[in-house]
């Protein structure tokens, strides 16, 4: 952590430099690298004021605080700092864990897809399936125009999706000719 000290009429010593960056390090657990600080110790008449800004990966936290002890302004800018990036980490965090649950889920529909091995199959296979790869494919609502598309600008040889129109699950693969072909169900 880079801290900058700034005094207005009012030296910064050693020791509150001391006590400021032990209090930091209360913030510094709910924030990534990199992270930089600038405080600002200023007496006004005779109120102490601290204030402290943090800038760090996901934004920029800031505080103000004035008490008649240079310390216990010090004290109260990083309480309500430590309050803000608690926040900002939990936010973050929510954030990340709702996209990986959309990515996962999808729509709220899954579909398994196994790659089974060749040799597994047949009259000489002796013993069960034999599962090579297994994934998760989401199945997301779209048009066929929309399934071409994704299929067209994909590496993979099909699209599995639910059908806009029709609200039933279909797939539209690639073909040896060069064309498409759509797997719709009728139930």
């Amino acid at each position: 952590m880079k801290i900058e000290y700034l005094g207005r009429n009012l030296t910064a010593d050693d020791s509150l430099r001391r006590h400021t960056e032990e209090k930091l390090r209360k913030v510094l657990k709910f924030l990534d690298d990199p992270v930089e600080a600038h405080v600002t110790f200023e007496v006004v008449k005779h109120r102490s004021v601290a204030d402290v800004q943090i800038t760090h990966r996901w934004g920029t936290l800031q505080a103000r605080e004035s008490s008649d002890q240079m310390l216990e302004a010090v004290n109260l800018a990083v309480e309500k700092l430590e309050t803000q990036a608690e926040r900002t980490r939990k936010k973050h965090v929510d954030r990340r864990r709702r996209q990986q649950r959309v990515a996962s889920k999808g729509n709220g529909h899954d579909w398994p897809l196994d790659v089974i091995d060749r040799a597994s199959l047949g009259k000489n296979a002796a013993g069960p399936l034999r599962v090579i790869k297994s994934s998760r494919l989401p199945i997301k609502p779209m048009s066929i125009e929309e399934a071409a598309l994704e299929l067209e600008g994909s590496k993979h040889e099909f699209v599995v999706f639910r059908d806009s129109e029709t609200e039933k699950v279909s797939v539209l693969y690639k073909r040896r000719d060069e064309n498409y072909g759509l797997i719709a169900p009728e139930v």
